[in-house]
């Protein structure tokens, strides 16, 4: 007899993953292009560096190795940078654009990420635990409308506080979805369905 298939969905609003964004705005890097920008995040500061092909380079690797690193692991040892706590490390060599003009920000980005975490916790505590039971329903209408069993995934879903309502993939195994459309049954339910089927 075969296994059970097993599904394993993982959500938050990471700190890292926030850094990352709010660094994004910062900085005015248009990468990744369709991703809104966040909300109570002044856009790029006047003090910034002027944004070059190898910045938005640097910021993407940085990027892609914060929402999946073990998807796309460092080919040079890591750094953590000045002020970041251990939140943010960069490759050694050849992020050093990046890293220059990360540091100035720290502090500010650092505080809008921990605020913003702090407020999604607030409202998952608050709403009695209804993650688990969202993504089981969205999987057992999947499996109802397949005539399937699903098939064993991984999903780590990011909630964000983006301007614009929706959710986007931003890794092969993660999405980001905004608080508002989280916290609205319904259309969480229809959103969250074509990911579950793309997975399962």
């Amino acid at each position: 007899m075969g296994e059970k298939p097993q599904w394993l969905v993982r959500e938050d609003a990471g700190v890292p993953v926030l850094i990352a964004l709010a660094l994004r705005q910062t900085l005015g890097i248009r990468e990744p292009s369709d991703l809104p920008p966040l909300r109570d995040r002044d856009a790029r500061t006047p003090d910034a560096p002027e944004t070059t092909p190898e910045l938005e380079r640097q910021w993407r690797q940085y990027w892609d190795m914060t929402v999946e690193p073990r998807a796309h692991p460092a080919s040079v040892p890591l750094e953590l940078v000045d002020g970041f706590d251990t939140l943010v490390a960069l490759p050694a060599e050849g992020a050093d654009e990046l890293r220059a003009a990360i540091e100035p920000h720290a502090g500010s980005t650092l505080r809008y990420a921990r605020e913003a975490q702090a407020r999604y916790t607030r409202t998952v505590s608050g709403s009695g635990g209804n993650a688990y039971r969202a993504y089981a329903s969205a999987i057992a209408e999947f499996e109802r409308d397949a005539g399937r069993r699903a098939h064993s995934f991984e999903l780590n879903v990011h909630v964000l506080p983006f301007t614009q309502r929706g959710i986007w993939w931003i890794g092969s195994l993660s999405v980001a979805i905004t608080d508002g459309l989280r916290r609205d049954v319904v259309a969480f339910d229809t959103a969250i369905r074509p990911v579950i089927a793309d997975l399962a």
